[in-house]
């Protein structure tokens, strides 16, 4: 242990709490790809799934992936960065309580009220069903959202008390003191914890914004009488949205900076490029969200403006310090290659990949034709299939894996097929919506049909594959550590 480090207590209750994320983790995951799977073989007309079931799936597997994505990112945030700072075991298992208690409630608004708004519960669509469903399965699904989000900003806040008192304050804990005072560069300061920091600051900020807007829903939904503006409420479910799903990968990345290291037997130390680079990218990931509003007129043009511009920014100062620092740290390390190195390297790849039709989107003029489009799945699809999940699949096998990992013919047989059917299936988005196939449509038309037909295809595969790595996840599971 060096000086930078002071690590919580690895207690039993601490690796239990690991382990029911990761179990949890992967079960949802699971649960919600087949979901979405089923979903497009619908479109596919492969299966005779109701226009109205079909829309229930697709808010199923838009809630359910983003809520999963944000616990397993803690997950992996709060294995690493405990080593630096004392965390409650206690918020971290709370967190996972009230996310499965709107976890339940969220169930219940698809399953039995049969709510079907999508994740973004746009106002005023939850509270205007035209019968489609009622009252209390949009408060429901709402009242989840509430739910998920109080455990999280609890998880944040006892992150920040942490961090603040190892610290003195966030502002340190990310290193502007070295960035821009006259302090000399510390070396010793954890990427973890600049990270961390990052991720405690722009997801509080996102969640109190989502908190309020969310209580506006509900007043909506059971006080009809009650009027909001749309346009306000637009943005701050935007930037609630934009902020939570960004971060998911924030928060995995932490991984890449842990594991590599130890695999090369090379330090990963902080440069200012590296401190500049999460600086930027703090403000940018709060300031870009605009984007998505590009297509309403009525949106001042400043903001409009500042979300195009930024949209060429937003997410390319981290991934460049990671990708280069992760290839100059490997370069000639004489390192064994494995499984879960193998993953997370790919996961560059595909976050790196899939930044890119989302700066395309970001123009304006391309946005005006393409938003509507499966362009958009396809680039999100890109960023969390092939950038999130290998990432965090990596980090939790490189958990679980204390004696070695012995990879096998199957291993390298899953990765690749995983890594190719994955490229097709977010492919076949991406040129759909080339073609101009729009998106959220539960039924197809018979000229968009082969596309989906062969997104299914693959599909199935990439569902096949995470099935065969979630089952070598939960096996080796007992073993898991909490020390490196």
């Amino acid at each position: 242990m060096n000086a930078a480090t002071m690590p919580s207590a690895d207690t039993p209750a601490a690796k239990l709490a690991f382990q029911l994320y990761v179990a949890i983790g992967i079960a949802v995951f699971l649960l919600m790809m087949v979901a979405g799977a089923v979903f497009r073989a619908a479109q596919a007309a492969w299966l005779p799934v109701p226009p109205s079931f079909g829309y229930e799936l697709m808010t199923l597997h838009g809630a359910g992936m983003v809520g999963v994505s944000g616990l397993a990112g803690a997950a992996v945030m709060w294995y690493f960065l405990r080593r630096y700072v004392k965390l409650s075991t206690g918020m971290f298992v709370a967190m996972l309580a009230l996310s499965l208690v709107g976890v339940v409630m969220i169930l219940g608004a698809i399953g039995i009220g049969r709510f079907a708004g999508a994740w973004t519960f746009l106002y005023p669509l939850p509270a205007k069903s035209m019968g489609t469903w009622g009252a209390h399965a949009a408060g429901a699904f709402v009242g989840g959202l509430v739910f998920i989000g109080v455990g999280f900003l609890l998880f944040y806040l006892d992150c920040a008390v942490a961090l603040i008192r190892r610290y003195g304050s966030l502002a340190k804990a990310l290193g502007l003191d070295q960035l821009f005072g006259s302090r000399p560069l510390d070396t010793s300061l954890p990427p973890t914890v600049v990270a961390s920091t990052m991720v405690v600051i722009i997801n509080v900020l996102g969640i109190l914004a989502g908190a309020v807007v969310l209580v506006m829903s509900l007043v909506a939904i059971y006080v009809p009488g009650v009027a909001f503006d749309a346009l306000l409420m637009k943005n701050l479910i935007f930037f609630f949205g934009h902020v939570f799903i960004n971060a998911t990968i924030y928060m995995a990345v932490i991984g890449v900076y842990e594991i590599v290291p130890r695999y090369t037997g090379r330090p990963w130390t902080i440069s200012r490029p590296f401190l500049a680079s999460w600086a930027a990218v703090t403000l940018i990931v709060m300031a870009v969200y605009p984007h998505h509003l590009l297509m309403d007129y009525v949106m001042p043009a400043w903001m409009v403006v500042t979300g195009q511009v930024l949209s060429y920014l937003s997410g390319i100062p981290v991934l460049l310090v990671t990708a280069y620092g992760a290839l100059v740290n490997i370069h000639r390390s004489g390192l064994e290659w494995d499984l879960p190195l193998r993953l997370i390297i790919f996961s560059l790849f595909g976050w790196a990949a899939g930044v890119i039709p989302a700066i395309m989107d970001g123009v304006i003029r391309v946005n005006l034709v393409m938003h509507n489009t499966q362009w958009v799945p396809g680039h999100f699809h890109f960023y969390l299939l092939l950038g999130l999940v290998p990432m965090l699949l990596g980090t939790m096998l490189y958990a679980c894996t204390r004696d070695g990992w012995f990879e096998t013919a199957l291993d390298r047989a899953v990765f690749w097929t995983y890594g190719v059917a994955g490229v097709v299936f977010c492919g076949v988005f991406l040129a759909s919506g080339w073609q101009g196939v729009p998106r959220r449509f539960a039924v197809h038309d018979a000229a968009w049909q082969g596309y989906a037909q062969f997104g299914t295809i693959a599909g199935v595969l990439v569902v096949v594959t995470a099935l065969v790595l979630g089952v070598r996840l939960l096996a080796r599971l007992p073993r898991a550590s909490l020390t490196a």
